[in-house]
This record gives structure tokens, sequence and C-alpha cells, in this order.
């Protein structure tokens, strides 16, 4: 087993913090008490089976929904409340990468486009955008020319890629993640996380992992949260909660999801793969 990851200095100011929040969807609690916080170059994962509340308290840190009761706070903010143009600073330090990339991406614009939307709502001069448009792509393993293909003509993982980049555009100081290697096999699964990894240990970007797939999280997270029916049944350190899990419906999680469920030190420094150019 791997060493345990080094957490952030517990006198850092945490970059997200949900206090006791609560939602509900036509009258089903779907989120029920839950606090979390995320520091700054830390990887908190949230797991638990379809309709455990994970995607909820996702739309809830991005501020795409209010809390029912409870607080949430990015930056001391509540980002619900954030204003298109007075807080476009504010905004582009929260960024999302999507579950499923090709839905998100407008399919009449290229990659490329795509990218560059992102940077233009943030005040980027035009001469800069084409540039920062082809380092985003080289950060992220695609070579600059795939930023002329339309969503239509790039791969699942190649789509999934172009969704880090936008959500990396602004240089986010966190990344909410919704179940981002979902639809991936699992060779594309770890080059993804790995990036992600690397660029996490390259730029101190924090990330709020959304996923049921305990591999993943195991190769990524430094912290779990547990969730069951929209409560918090267990959470700590990844390594803890997978070596030494105390609540029935953690072991049962782990049970289920196999022998391929092995912890890997989220610190470990990774090596991207060189870009993915045209094929």
């Amino acid at each position: 087993m791997t060493d345990t990851p080094t957490e952030p200095s517990p006198d850092d100011l945490p970059l997200l913090r949900l206090d006791e929040v609560s939602k509900s969807w036509a009258g089903r609690p779907a989120v029920s008490g839950v606090s979390l916080e995320v520091r700054a170059g830390e990887a908190v994962a949230l797991v638990g089976e379809s309709g455990s509340g994970k995607s909820t308290l996702a739309r809830l840190a991005l501020g795409l929904v209010r809390p029912d009761g409870g607080a949430v706070a990015f930056e001391g903010r509540d980002p619900a409340r954030l204003r298109a143009r007075a807080d476009r600073e504010v905004r582009g330090r929260l960024q999302f990468v999507p579950q499923h990339p090709r839905g998100s991406l407008n399919p009449a614009l290229r990659a490329g486009e795509a990218v560059g939307f992102a940077l233009r709502a943030h005040g980027v001069p035009r001469r800069q955008r084409t540039d920062r448009i082809g380092e985003l792509f080289r950060q992220v393993g695609l070579a600059p020319e795939l930023a002329r293909r339309f969503p239509r003509e790039l791969s699942g993982g190649q789509l999934q890629r172009v969704a880090v980049a936008r959500a990396l555009a602004t240089g986010p100081a966190l990344v909410v993640c919704d179940e981002p290697t979902s639809a991936l096999d699992p060779a594309t699964q770890r080059r993804l996380l790995d990036l992600l990894t690397e660029l996490r240990e390259r730029t101190g970007t924090a990330y709020l992992f959304v996923s049921h797939d305990l591999a993943a999280v195991a190769r990524f997270a430094h912290r779990t949260l547990v969730l069951r029916a929209g409560r918090v049944v267990e959470q700590g350190p990844t390594d803890t909660l997978w070596s030494a899990p105390q609540h029935p419906y953690t072991q049962a999680l782990l049970a289920a999801s196999g022998p391929e469920v092995a912890l890997r030190d989220p610190n470990v420094r990774t090596t991207v793969e060189p870009n993915e150019g045209p094929s």
C-alpha cells in the first residue's frame, strides 16, 4: 500500500465549504444536512449509488441551484449569487467538467471555439486567445490541430480532454467533476485521471470529484465522503476508508466493486502521455 497522501494544512481556509446543506426535489429529499470542505490542491470525492445525492451536491457547489437549508461558500461567497459580469473573475475560479462532454459542447462550434468562448467570456483579448487555446490543448495532451475539429469528429476521450481544457481556460482554483470517467474505456480513464493529477500537482487546482467508480476514486482522491439517500454515512482519508471501512454501506460498496479497487497515492507524480494527434 502507498503512503498516505499529504493533507493540506488545517490552517488553510477552505476554497469550498458546504455547511449542513439540504435540498429536495418535488418534495423528496435529495440531500439532508451535508457538510464538506475542499482546500487548495486537494481532491475530495463523493461516492454512492445512483440517487445518493452526489450530483445534487455538485450542483449546489457550483451555485446552479440554491439549498433549501444550510449555506454554500466558494472563497467566502455564495456561488448562486455571483453575477455574470460583475463577478466573472470569481466565477472563473470555479469550473465544471460534465459527465457527458458531447452534450455540453455546442455541435456548431469547433473544439477550439468552445474553449475560446470561455476565454472571451472572461475578457481575454482576441489576439491572446489563439495562443492560449493551443497552450491549453497541449496541456491536456491534445494536438493543437484538433482545435479545428467539430465535436462529432472527436472521440469520447478527446472530448473529455476538451472539456477539461475549457474548464482550465480561466485558471480555476476549484474544478467540480461530475462522473468524468463514466463514459470512457479503462485505458482512457487512466489517462484522464493521470492528467487531472498532473495538473493538480503543477497548478494547485483542487477538485470535487463525483463518481460511482471506486477504482477511479482510489486512484485520484485524498478524501472521500460516502453518501446514501442524501446523507453522509462515512468520510475520511480515502486510504483509511478503503482499507478499514466502518459502515456496512461502505463495506458493501467496496465489496461490489471487486478486487480492481486498489489504492494509489494521489501525490505520486505522473506523466501525461504525448499529445493525441489527428487520426
